[in-house]
């Protein structure tokens, strides 16, 4: 059961509670998840590389046409043959870097984690739900265990 089909299961620290697993089963996958929130950071940087890399290629090219008007053929010439669109990685542009990532990497990561989150019934951030519990001050402003309610 994953929380995010079930909102009320989200925030809300009695059912959370109920649902916790011993506290190793919970921290182990507590970190197996860390671990996945800090892949996705990093498919997050690597698509910013992509994004960056095919925005510098096409001032790039601009660069190369204002060249080409301020007379500089020659050089003009040279950056478009040994540097327009030139691969990254050998035999790679970024997008088939970020593929290539998202194939080998990213789902097997991910599968994995929705495999080992089953030993806390696919409910994501237990461990979180744990300490919103042990932390927060009922019935004070700010604090309330889930966004409908007033405790």
């Amino acid at each position: 059961m994953d929380s995010d089909a079930h909102p009320d299961l989200r925030l809300d620290d009695t059912a959370a509670e109920h649902l916790e697993p011993d506290r190793a089963t919970l921290d182990a996958v507590g970190k197996i998840t860390e671990a996945l929130e800090t892949v996705e950071i990093a498919r997050g940087h690597l698509y910013e590389f992509h994004q960056l890399t095919g925005a510098a290629d096409r001032k790039l090219a601009d660069g190369i046409t204002m060249l080409r008007d301020a007379g500089h053929a020659a050089h003009a010439d040279r950056l478009t043959e040994h540097l327009l669109g030139r691969n990254v990685l050998h035999g790679r542009w970024t997008f088939q870097i970020v593929e290539e990532y998202d194939t080998t990497y990213y789902r097997a990561f991910h599968d994995h984690e929705t495999r080992v989150r089953a030993l806390t019934r696919g409910v994501r951030h237990l461990a979180e739900a744990r300490v919103k519990r042990e932390s927060r001050t009922p019935g004070l402003a700010g604090h309330e265990a889930t966004p409908n309610s007033s405790d």
